[in-house]
């Protein structure tokens, strides 16, 4: 299945995630969202830290919940993690869950 399709199965569910693991506001961004990805493609996703919460094990457990729940590979970023030439346009172009 793609990234795309589980996404659209799963959207409240990856919210849900996010929230109990100490993130905030997901975004979908990458080849999900222009429609471009493939059975092969990951699931990008974006989400906001909340000070005192978020740490590198939470991104993990997200991350590996929402592999768990989709079938596809995921990838959790924060907009820090995010390479500074190209932060600023995926936080522009990020949609919300």
């Amino acid at each position: 299945m793609k990234p795309s399709e589980s996404l659209q199965l799963h959207r409240a569910a990856i919210r849900r995630i996010v929230e109990r693991h100490g993130a905030r506001n997901p975004r979908v961004f990458g080849s999900v969202l222009p429609g471009e990805d493939t059975e092969a493609s990951d699931l990008d996703i974006l989400v906001d830290e909340i000070d005192g919460e978020t740490t590198l094990i939470s991104l993990v457990r997200i991350q590996a919940a929402i592999e768990s729940l989709t079938g596809c590979r995921a990838d959790v970023q924060t907009s820090l993690d995010l390479h500074e030439r190209f932060r600023r346009q995926v936080v522009m172009e990020a949609q919300a869950l």
